[in-house]
């Protein structure tokens, strides 16, 4: 072989090895690029995450300053101080803050077909002070008035009568409380129930009828709620009222949905029975509470009348 074949040779393999060493550089270069981005997901990922840890503990400070307020205003012995606008803006908090706190309670109106329409506007009457009372509670409950059809005549009487019902804070659904929780967490209240009510559960669900009956029609709240199969309970008025005389002889225990909800809530702000049953059961129904249990009344709590 000639030099000059030799030296061409020696070229050839020279650019061979060149070849390989690139070859080999861009296979390193691919595992790091690799690499690379692996450490890039990774710290992606670890700012997601951090970002919504971030997330979260600034809702959880929000929530805690939002019931700091709220307790702060509980305490204010002045609330005249404050304007119109802070007031509003507070009670709109409190109700918000019910939806995911508050005692779960439903109106369940699916028996307004028995009732006139004169028995209807009391109901939408009695609703609209239902929710006044929830609104000045310190602990409201989380309202839900179930089985009310938009195309109903409840429901456009309480449109008619009730200002700003559209925007009560609190639930509208044409669901039945069933189809909203489950059965075994409900307990229907109603004044045939053979078990007193003896306090109340965060864990259960409590029904009040929505029913206003002039006629009297008997047993209808007990009769619905053995239709949905669920717990049923009565107020403790034998347990912590007694009949007293009249001059007609009259003893009532049927109460205006209202004043049940009045006595829950007072109930709830108080722990006894005597206060709540003493503050709103209306005097004109024949019961009263026995002389040597009767107590102050909470300065909150003042004895209505019948609706």
């Amino acid at each position: 072989m000639c030099e000059t074949q030799r030296s061409g040779l020696s070229e050839v393999i020279d650019l061979l090895h060149i070849d390989l060493e690139d070859d080999v550089e861009d296979k390193r270069a691919g595992r790091e690029d690799t690499a690379c981005s692996r450490n890039v997901l990774r710290k992606q990922r670890n700012w997601e995450r951090q970002l919504a840890a971030r997330k979260s503990r600034r809702k959880e400070e929000k929530r805690r300053r939002r019931f700091n307020r709220l307790q702060e205003f509980d305490s204010d012995s002045d609330h005249t101080q404050l304007s119109k606008r802070v007031q509003k803006a507070i009670t709109k908090e409190r109700l918000a803050e019910s939806q995911s706190t508050g005692l779960r309670l439903c109106v369940d109106l699916s028996m307004t077909d028995f009732m006139s329409d004169k028995e209807i506007s009391r109901l939408a009457g009695q609703l609209r002070r239902l929710y006044g009372s929830n609104k000045r509670a310190t602990h409201p409950f989380r309202l839900i008035l179930t089985d009310l059809r938009e195309d109903s005549r409840l429901y456009r009487e309480c449109v008619r009568m009730n200002d700003g019902f559209l925007n009560y804070l609190m639930e509208i659904t044409e669901q039945s409380c069933l189809d909203l929780f489950p059965a075994e967490t409900v307990v229907y209240l109603t004044p045939d129930a053979e078990e007193a009510l003896e306090t109340l559960d965060a864990d259960r669900v409590y029904v009040l009828g929505g029913l206003v009956d002039e006629s009297i029609q008997k047993k209808l709240s007990l009769s619905r709620a053995g239709e949905l199969s669920v717990r049923t309970a009565r107020l403790p008025i034998d347990e912590f009222m007694v009949k007293k005389n009249n001059s007609k002889n009259f003893h009532s225990k049927i109460l205006a949905v209202n004043q049940v909800f009045d006595i829950l809530l007072t109930f709830c702000e108080t722990s006894s029975w005597t206060h709540a049953l003493q503050a709103w059961f209306p005097a004109s129904k024949g019961y009263t509470i026995p002389a040597g249990d009767s107590a102050p009344l909470p300065a909150a709590a003042q004895p209505q009348g019948d609706d």
